[in-house]
């Protein structure tokens, strides 16, 4: 199956309440539907250093950031294939570079300083950041439930996704085993994506500033970390005020 390897895009997100999600979900369905995959559950392994560098250095809201992990559709065992995913962010735009690659040797390569799977720009690239941070372990397992709409023209140019029940968990670090772990957002809460070339339609726009609905700053990985890795008290505050909100 063919798969979209390179992506260059803003991704702007919003945390909103369930009924802000329904009324926008309602608000777009003339324009947008939900993709062919429907609801999924997308499940992520995270590298970082042991001292934590790549999160902590993402965390200070650079001019640049960068992310490595490995991320599937479904479960997937030892010989299963999974998305080995580059993600960086310069000057506010995203800029992600992926590749197919079986489970096993996915890990041999980015924990292990395997050699990579194939020869290609991408596979390089990721090679490259490996060394750069000392081939970084697998820390932290991220899972959420994700609806994706995409306009019923069938153009690529615009993609709003809606995330709920994002979890994560610092042990168990495998794509075989169940969804579960400790929550990083309130229950009553979406997070939600609009993922976009350039600007904004005029008409989205407009529905949001109708809604007062602002953007927010928000990574699931950087939230599990400061919650609970680094400061659980600090962040916990700032999960009451989003509850609360």
């Amino acid at each position: 199956m063919m798969y979209q390897s390179v992506f260059q895009r803003y991704e702007i997100k919003y945390i909103l309440t369930w009924e802000q999600a329904r009324i926008i979900k309602e608000a777009i369905s003339s324009r947008m539907t939900i993709d062919e995959y429907g609801p999924t559950t997308i499940r992520n392994i995270y590298f970082d250093t042991d001292d934590m560098r790549i999160i902590k250095t993402s965390l200070d809201q650079p001019d640049y950031k960068e992310k490595l992990r490995i991320r599937s559709y479904r479960s997937a065992g030892h010989d299963d294939t999974v998305f080995v995913e580059l993600k960086k962010k310069y000057m506010g735009v995203v800029y992600k570079r992926r590749t197919e690659v079986i489970s096993d040797l996915a890990m041999n390569w980015l924990a292990a300083g395997g050699e990579a799977p194939q020869d290609s720009q991408i596979a390089r690239e990721i090679t490259y950041f490996r060394d750069f941070y000392g081939c970084p372990a697998p820390k932290v397992f991220l899972s959420y439930l994700r609806e994706a709409y995409v306009p019923r023209s069938g153009s690529d140019d615009l993609r709003i996704t809606f995330d709920t029940e994002i979890l994560g968990r610092e042990t168990d670090l495998s794509f075989a085993n169940g969804i579960y772990g400790r929550r990083i957002l309130p229950e009553d809460k979406v997070l939600m994506e609009i993922k976009i070339p350039g600007v904004m339609p005029l008409w989205l726009s407009r529905l949001l500033s109708n809604l007062t609905i602002r953007k927010q700053s928000f990574s699931k990985y950087g939230a599990y970390y400061r919650e609970y890795m680094k400061d659980p008290e600090k962040y916990g505050e700032m999960r009451k005020r989003l509850l609360y909100a």
